[in-house]
């Protein structure tokens, strides 16, 4: 029997998931269910664009709706707090140095949905934290990049909250 991807996230993630999806089902539904009244209030829904541009916003949100409560069902949330490896895992914080010109980089290993570069957080699945995971500090790795073949030197792993967490602020 085939066991259902699981989605790893930090509780940051998992928090914010939930609230996209708290405000998907009390703020935007509401609207489209709004929306698609009044146009229906309009009359003969044949040749009601304003009908059909509401329903399709109505599938867009359902759509959205379910697979945020799809991903939340399987979450397999990993607090970074609760390790003391000396390897790379999700949930690592993890500075690098550039091999060829010395510029260090911070990031942190976060699950699909929480990846965002401009705040030092990237996806498990993407190429720099595929090279990284079970590597060790003063290892180097190689990355393709958009801008070919890059070498890397990992100088610190921590394993911490993300800064970026809202309850911490």
């Amino acid at each position: 029997m085939m066991t259902e991807k699981r989605f790893p996230m930090t509780p940051v993630g998992k928090k914010m998931l939930e609230e996209r999806l708290r405000h998907l089902k009390s703020v935007e539904r509401p609207k489209v269910i709004a929306a698609i009244e009044e146009a229906r209030s309009r009359g003969d829904l044949t040749e009601n664009a304003e009908y059909d541009i509401a329903k399709e916003h109505q599938l867009h949100l359902s759509k959205q709706i379910q697979e945020l409560e799809h991903k939340l069902s399987l979450a397999q949330v990993i607090d970074p707090t609760s390790f003391t490896s000396e390897k790379i895992v999700f949930g690592a914080t993890v500075t690098l140095r550039a091999i060829e010109d010395d510029e260090e980089f911070t990031y942190s290993i976060v699950g699909v949905d929480e990846a965002d570069i401009k705040q030092g957080k990237i996806s498990i699945e993407s190429p720099i934290a595929r090279a990284l995971i079970g590597r060790e500090k003063g290892d180097e790795v190689k990355v393709k990049t958009p801008l070919g073949l890059r070498g890397f030197e990992i100088v610190a792993i921590e394993y911490r909250l993300s800064l970026t967490d809202p309850s911490k602020s």
